[in-house]
């Protein structure tokens, strides 16, 4: 059975255009590379083509891999309705510092935790750990260095 890929709808909108362009734009620009470097001749020793074949092959790959994931897509719902975490929510925590973080919590395809607020993976200790909790809650989060971290779950968006 195949692997389920949790989106929001702007994710799996972002995941079509992208598909969209890589399989007109990009496809037709591959194409063009290859058919210039089959004109300098011998193929056995023409690095252009090996190249161009390598760039084909590497986008045909993403191509499977966003149709797969588009096939298995299960769209988070706004988490914004609801009383307690999930997939799709928007929460602002607090560690015992009294430093604040904003997250949405994500499926792992669209995790980016350079983003504001940071998208995080439902997966990720901080989003495994939280999902579920209420306004209130306290939480503990495990660290990959074994460290142990207290938040306490201040907001849900």
């Amino acid at each position: 059975m195949a692997e389920e890929v949790y989106l929001t709808a702007e994710g799996k909108k972002e995941l079509e255009e992208r598909l969209k362009y890589l399989k007109t734009v990009s496809r037709a620009e591959v194409t063009e590379k290859i058919k210039v470097a089959r004109d300098f001749g011998d193929l056995s020793e023409n690095a252009e083509y090996d190249a161009a074949k390598a760039e084909q092959s590497q986008l045909e790959g993403e191509i499977i891999e966003i149709e797969a994931k588009l096939k298995n897509a299960i769209i988070i719902e706004d988490g914004a309705r609801h009383n307690e975490v999930k997939l799709g929510s928007t929460i602002v925590v607090e560690d015992v510092s009294g430093k604040q973080k904003s997250y949405q919590i994500v499926g792992t395809t669209e995790s980016d935790p350079y983003a504001n607020p940071a998208r995080i993976s439902n997966e990720s200790p901080i989003g495994s750990a939280v999902i579920g909790k209420r306004k209130g809650d306290a939480f503990d989060v495990v660290l990959p260095n074994g460290k142990k971290v207290k938040y306490t779950l201040l907001e849900i968006k």
